[in-house]
């Protein structure tokens, strides 16, 4: 069987790869901790249930427009306007199946054979496989850990070709939590505009933020920087909705009206009752996200402190998002293994503790942990870690 030449470059997820493994284990009765999770581990606000069964009991079960029905997507306008301080109309907003959908159908719609998308890594480890579906080609830049994993002005400057098309920001980042800071996106951003670069920010994690920092989208900075940037946003993250589905892209209205009509040929629309739910999740004043942060803090606090006490381990402290990105080259070296990959799947046989190898997302020499569980399992996820690595030693 001849499969399509596009589909053969695709790089399996190594996120889904190690939960498969883990759920596996669990399956044939062990305790396993899986620290691999990408959603937050609350449930949606009964609000937002509630407001999803009325949808259903009156009716609101049909199609919808492509593109989204019109409430939802001036909720979104108003969303912007009162968070970012940015004005957008409903034709300049695109609701779909999530915000990965999102991204791809950007992509798709954005991309031709052969242009270049700079992806700054560690990254999420969907863009660089659907810039590839799309023809394109992913420029994968390293950012330094030392620079809190952030592309700097003079790498960005360094890889734009006649063939860069765009750039990926995601801030804060999954997998690092690290955040662009308003200068920093300035800096970025001027030369976007001078070389005429689209800008892709993706802003999932905005509301997940555990200091004093603000979020800042790089929108914001100029009336210039918002026209050539696409923002992608969901409900997954800050409403506790990942199976809901409802994620949504902002930008220049020809952009959003070509995404309209590939979705209309593609998924018809996000499902209807999910975009009653995520109308409702914008139109309420109940506070959903306040309880979830305080959560997440208090396991960040407890988290990181036990994890950058284990030997070999160093982490920068994330600000957002919900995940630790620690360094383990050195416990890797020192437990005798090839590479961190190889840790990780001896550390999910032997102590039942699943991690994300940091490979997937373009950094070899780090994991991804996630802190979206209770803690007192994370706290023993920590202390299984700490066995393993002095246990090897």
């Amino acid at each position: 069987m001849e499969l399509a030449n596009r589909v053969k470059t695709l790089t399996p997820s190594s996120t889904l790869a190690i939960t498969a493994k883990a759920k596996s284990l669990k399956e044939e009765g062990h305790d396993v901790i899986a620290l691999g999770a990408g959603e937050p581990d609350f449930n949606t606000p009964q609000y937002i249930i509630e407001a999803t069964k009325a949808a259903m009991e009156n009716g609101m079960t049909k199609y919808t427009p492509s593109g989204g029905i019109l409430k939802l997507r001036e909720a979104i306008c108003a969303k912007f306007n009162n968070d970012n301080n940015l004005s957008y109309q409903p034709d300049e907003i695109i609701v779909t199946t999530g915000a990965k959908h999102a991204l791809y159908t950007l992509f798709q719609v954005l991309i031709n054979p052969g242009d270049e998308v700079i992806v700054p890594a560690p990254y999420w480890v969907s863009y660089p496989e659907q810039i590839k579906l799309a023809g394109g080609n992913p420029v994968i830049v390293k950012a330094a850990e030392e620079s809190s994993f952030k592309l700097t002005p003079e790498q960005l400057e360094a890889e734009i070709t006649e063939n860069t098309k765009a750039i990926i920001i995601n801030s804060p980042s999954n997998p690092t939590g690290m955040m662009y800071d308003a200068n920093e996106l300035k800096a970025l951003g001027e030369i976007c505009v001078k070389h005429n670069i689209f800008i892709i920010s993706d802003e999932i994690y905005e509301k997940l933020i555990y200091t004093e920092d603000k979020h800042v989208s790089i929108a914001q900075i100029s009336e210039q920087l918002q026209k050539q940037t696409i923002i992608i946003n969901g409900v997954s993250k800050s409403h506790a909705m990942t199976g809901w589905r409802i994620g949504y892209a902002a930008g220049d209205k020809t952009i959003i009206k070509a995404m309209t009509n590939l979705a209309s040929h593609s998924t018809s629309n996000p499902t209807s009752i999910a975009q009653f739910a995520a109308l409702a999740a914008y139109e309420s004043l109940e506070d959903p996200i306040t309880e979830m942060k305080q959560a997440f803090k208090e396991r960040l606090d407890t988290f990181y402190d036990l994890i950058v006490d284990i030997p070999g381990i160093t982490c920068e402290k994330p600000k957002g998002a919900f995940y630790l990105f620690p360094n383990v080259e050195e416990a890797v070296k020192r437990n005798g293994f090839e590479s961190a990959d190889a840790w990780v799947t001896a550390l999910l046989e032997e102590e039942k503790v699943a991690l994300v190898p940091g490979s997937g997302f373009g950094s070899p020499g780090n994991v991804r942990l996630s802190y979206a569980t209770s803690i007192d399992l994370l706290t023993e996820a920590a202390k299984r870690i700490k066995r393993f690595v002095i246990n090897h030693q």
